[in-house]
């Protein structure tokens, strides 16, 4: 993998490819990198593309992280423009209010199908891409709920404990090939998420509170936080981290 400086620009000249990068995670990935040198392809699903971004490092298109074609067109935009990859970051994801009971096999088929199958198809396609551009890094955007019970959040929690399993498998099968494969398990993020799975409950406002006092330090976690450790990741101080699950969530975990 291209090599970069300690400090600002330390991920100069690395070609990425970041999923569901229309706002929250991974849009402030997307900015972090494209700060520190990198080129991003920013992949997304939604109506309205990112917001503008750098037109000579930055390239947007839309793509919905379950359908293969789609995947695989993401990390052909950012060999065909510049020539290889070096970063994948599988941050798409969805999620579900509700116990096992409450879930529908249709919400379950879906949570499933975005945060797992759309990150096997990001690895599918971009670690042989990194493979012949030398290496490179894979970050999987996990979550806490993978590492602890979380009331109501039984599928999620299912979808995340399967990518945190898959990161470490991979990271296994492909660090002899210069492939690092890592996670990072946020706790609950300011993000527009937190209005969508709000939303289904009687009182919305209680809900958010009850969500941002579950985490010790008695915050949510900001979306540049984790675009912080994403860096990291990317970058060449961390090559010696591999299969691992770096936790983000203000002490939730360790209670």
């Amino acid at each position: 993998m291209t090599g970069g400086r300690v400090g600002g620009g330390r991920l100069e000249g690395l070609r990425a490819v970041v999923t569901g990068a229309a706002s929250g995670i991974g849009l402030a990935i997307a900015r972090r990198f494209l700060e520190e040198g990198a080129r991003v392809v920013l992949g997304y699903r939604s109506r309205r593309p990112p917001e503008p971004l750098p037109p000579a490092r930055a390239l947007a298109q839309r793509a919905d992280v379950t359908v293969a074609k789609e995947v695989a067109a993401l990390v052909r935009r950012a060999v065909e423009e510049w020539g290889g990859l070096d970063v994948m970051v599988n941050n798409a994801g969805v999620g579900v209010a509700a116990t096992t009971p409450e879930t529908s096999e249709e919400d379950f088929e879906r949570v499933m199908d975005v945060c797992v199958r759309g990150t096997f198809l990001g690895m599918k396609y971009a670690i042989p891409a990194m493979r012949d551009s030398g290496g490179g890094s894979v970050i999987n955007i996990c979550s806490n709920a993978a590492l602890v019970g979380v009331p109501q959040r039984a599928v999620y929690s299912a979808a995340k404990g399967a990518v945190f399993s898959l990161t470490r498998a991979a990271a296994i099968d492909h660090v002899q090939e210069g492939v690092r494969v890592n996670a990072i398990a946020p706790g609950t993020t300011e993000t527009p998420w937190i209005e969508k799975i709000t939303a289904g409950y009687a009182d919305p406002e209680e809900a958010r509170r009850q969500m941002r006092a579950r985490q010790p330090h008695g915050r949510f976690v900001r979306p540049e936080e984790v675009a912080a450790m994403a860096a990291y990741l990317a970058s060449e101080e961390a090559a010696s981290v591999v299969g691992a699950c770096m936790v983000i969530d203000g002490g939730m975990s360790a209670r």
